[in-house]
């Protein structure tokens, strides 16, 4: 199963069949809505709109550890998320795509790992986007002629502020006179860390594909960014979206291999005989293959 999550502006994803919708419970309280279920290109679809339907939760309210476990309980191996963000360069343009590769997390009030309770384990967070996922997304909207950058990093903040006017120019600032690309700074967002962490953790793949709709409040050119100036752009992006995410559908079979299925691999420190027998129920769909049941 391969899970959609729909950020500002994308509630919905049409062209499902056999639609239905399911209530997941989970140890971490409910996820951010119903899950909608359905198949395209014959492959089953599980979609879930990370601020719920009519944009209920703040970005450090959405139920991210639901969200996520309730993904790997439906069976989701692969997750494409897509994200309303703050262009930080002028040559990344509104409503162009950005694919990002790397991230940097600015957050403070998250819970951002499932892990603790008596379980010590630590992933890889090197490279935290699938570069499986990347390629199909660049390669899919290569075939259907669609803009998109390719790479840069993702700077997410804990909101729900935006950024002062001196935090926008020292993220710009990050990497300066860098001949690494890793390092650029391409786009600023309140969400995707959080779940990239939770998604490798739960060994899913994850990619992004973040949709520009303002330039923060460095660009001296350009107002400032507000919730209008957002939502008046974000038409425009979400259906660049879809119309990616749907043509990646339709190639999903060509991903190459990544490592993410197996990142827990070599992740665990606690001795299987210290480990809480609740930590273990509660994270089951992720920790089974390694703590399997007596």
């Amino acid at each position: 199963m391969i899970g959609i999550i729909g950020g500002t502006g994308l509630y919905f994803l049409d062209s499902l069949e056999d639609v239905r919708e399911i209530d997941v419970a989970t140890p971490f309280g409910k996820p951010s809505d119903l899950i909608t279920v359905g198949r395209f290109h014959g492959n089953d679809i599980a979609f879930l709109p990370r601020h719920g339907v009519g944009h209920r939760f703040l970005p450090t309210e959405v139920p991210y550890r639901a969200n996520i476990w309730a993904f790997k309980y439906l069976g989701v191996n692969r997750i494409f998320s897509v994200s309303a963000v703050g262009s930080m360069r002028n040559d990344v343009r509104l409503s162009v795509p950005v694919i990002v590769d790397q991230m940097i997390d600015r957050t403070i009030h998250r819970q951002s790992t499932f892990f603790g309770n008596g379980l010590v384990a630590h992933v890889s967070m090197a490279d935290p986007f699938c570069p499986s996922m990347r390629r199909l997304l660049l390669e899919s909207a290569a075939q259907i002629g669609m803009e998109v950058v390719d790479g840069g990093a993702y700077v997410c903040i804990e909101g729900p502020q935006f950024s002062s006017r001196a935090e926008s120019q020292w993220y710009r600032d990050i990497g300066s006179g860098s001949n690494h690309r890793d390092v650029r700074v391409n786009v600023i967002g309140m969400t995707n860390a959080t779940e990239a962490k939770l998604a490798r953790e739960a060994e899913i793949c994850y990619a992004t594909i973040a949709l520009p709709t303002d330039y923060d409040c460095w660009h001296e050119e350009e107002d400032d960014v507000n919730c209008a100036s957002v939502v008046e752009r974000l038409q425009a992006g979400t259906t660049r979206a879809r119309e990616q995410i749907l043509a990646a559908l339709r190639h999903i079979d060509a991903a190459g291999p990544c490592g993410c299925g197996d990142s827990l691999c070599h992740a665990f420190l606690t001795r299987r005989s210290l480990v809480p027998s609740r930590t273990l129920e509660m994270l089951a769909p992720i920790t089974d293959r390694y703590f399997p049941k007596d």
